[in-house]
């Protein structure tokens, strides 16, 4: 799969530790890297470009807490992001939300499950027949609503 992976100078620590540990398994790894001093509304404005562009199928940003990267991220039109601290939830923003990036706080968690938490995101499917599919539209339809307004 193709990932594009990024952290601000909080998370490019954890953000590198995912790089490589993706890369190993085979993943073809967009690697934003961290200008300095970036705003992480800018890194996530450049992740969700990849994906929106189709250079990136999915993604991950890295942030102190995963808030800000979480907010920023979901402000890009059509784009949908969850912040994850457990498997559970990176498989469900995968199955139930079919969320294009999760986000992680470096400050919040370890590499170890960080690992974890990415990996369960990527072998994750949205089901297109399944019961989260009127929720995961209603959020398109608000999205469109919205971005026509501005």
């Amino acid at each position: 799969m193709k990932i594009v992976v990024g952290g601000d100078s909080a998370g490019k620590p954890l953000a590198d530790i995912l790089v490589k540990h993706l890369a190993a398994q085979g993943h073809e790894v967009i690697d934003l890297g961290a200008q300095t001093g970036e705003l992480y509304a800018n890194l996530a404005d450049r992740g969700a470009k990849e994906v929106l562009e189709g250079r990136a199928e999915r993604g991950i940003l890295c942030c102190g807490t995963g808030i800000g990267v979480a907010i920023s991220a979901n402000k890009v039109p059509g784009i949908r992001a969850a912040q994850t601290h457990d498997t559970y939830s990176a498989e469900r923003a995968a199955k139930s939300n079919n969320a294009h990036f999760i986000t992680m706080g470096a400050r919040v968690i370890g590499s170890e499950l960080a690992k974890a938490i990415a990996d369960k995101f990527l072998e994750s499917d949205f089901d297109p027949k399944g019961a989260s599919v009127a929720n995961v539209d209603g959020i398109s339809s608000l999205d469109a609503k919205y971005t026509r307004c501005s």
